[in-house]
């Protein structure tokens, strides 16, 4: 038990200054983790261990650190944005929480305690073919093989699935950046800072951290923002409502993301106030969970919403989000980050 509080407590480390003495203990695993990651990726680059490519162009939105960071909506916004360009894109994704072995469709009926939260809320707002496997490269040739008329995949997460060839990589940071840009366990970074300079884009959903912005100088970089103004009930999606229908009523907010803290960020920019209670990310609630909640109402993310829906009670509120994409700069202007994939697909030149 003890044990499990020191990983749960990482997180938090990592992510606050002043405190790099509390994990230099953990230095000589973050080293030896640096080392393993470098020859696992070398032995990809030399063909020691083999990538394999799908019959049609691959688009990984992944990240550098652990935990979420703001890719799904990421996806979202990317697959709408393919199909307004006459291109029929599909998604797979690891399924991670999920429990289903091998490559499997999602539905939007699909349970998330099978499937995972992530891909069943993509299968409900992409409106394209969805897959989950832990194997990518799997997933990727089943959702062909069901659906022929798919002519790119977008993954969702899989930066560091090196057996899956792909044609573009974005990368997404949240306002957090890359923490004390340490590796794991003494810090969040799956891989060093130096491995942007080999992407396509890099995305940064809130603020972007400028010492960790000067590794990928070369790289296109692009701002996104999440926008979120109207309620959908939990159990009614074609209940909507505005914050001002919220407004002096005993609110709960509720968050299982990488960044809690994002969300009850944004409900306060509506001008709400509410006791915010964070979860861990993909956590699996139960209706003792949301006990807390019983004199009130409650407020949640989409990605939570598809895993309460089923044992909430009472009055619950789903945010939806939709991602805007814009110049690194701020201006929303000119998205960039389209035309920028597009050139990729067009030239297939990434490994």
């Amino acid at each position: 038990m003890a044990s499990s509080g020191v990983v749960q407590g990482l997180p938090r480390l990592w992510y606050r200054r002043g405190l790099a003495a509390a994990l230099w203990p953990l230095l000589p695993l973050s080293w030896l983790f640096r080392s393993l990651s470098a020859l696992r990726r070398a032995l990809f680059r030399c063909g020691v261990l083999r990538s394999q490519e799908l019959l049609v162009p691959v688009i990984v939105v992944g990240n550098l650190t652990v935990g979420g960071s703001g890719k799904t909506p990421l996806v979202l916004w990317l697959v709408a944005q393919l199909r307004t360009q006459g291109w029929r894109p599909g998604i797979i994704s690891h399924g991670y929480g999920g429990s289903v072995q091998g490559a499997h469709a999602v539905f939007a009926h699909s349970a998330a305690a099978e499937i995972g939260d992530e891909p069943l809320l993509l299968a409900r707002r992409s409106g394209v073919p969805v897959f989950v496997g832990r194997d990518r490269v799997a997933a990727g040739q089943a959702l062909l093989a069901a659906h022929p008329d798919c002519d790119v995949i977008v993954s969702d997460d899989g930066l560091q699935h090196y057996r899956l060839r792909r044609s573009a990589e974005i990368v997404v940071f949240d306002g957090r950046g890359a923490g004390n840009r340490r590796l794991l366990p003494a810090g969040p970074l799956r891989e060093p800072l130096g491995r942007l300079a080999g992407v396509t884009a890099v995305v940064w959903n809130g603020a972007a951290e400028r010492q960790t912005a000067r590794a990928a100088q070369a790289v296109p970089q692009f701002a996104m923002r999440l926008q979120g103004r109207r309620f959908v009930g939990l159990t009614d999606p074609q209940r909507v409502c505005d914050a001002d229908a919220l407004r002096g009523k005993r609110l709960y907010a509720m968050a299982g993301i990488g960044d809690p803290a994002r969300f009850f960020a944004q409900l306060s920019a509506l001008g709400l106030e509410f006791e915010a209670r964070p979860f861990p990310d993909h956590h699996r609630y139960s209706a003792a969970d949301l006990a807390f909640a019983h004199d009130g109402v409650l407020l949640m993310t989409e990605k939570d919403a598809v895993k309460c829906a089923a044992i909430a009670t009472g009055e619950a509120w789903v945010l939806p989000v939709e991602a805007e994409l814009g110049a690194a700069s701020g201006s929303l202007a000119d998205p960039g980050l389209l035309e920028t994939i597009l050139e990729k697909l067009n030239g297939r030149t990434l490994a």
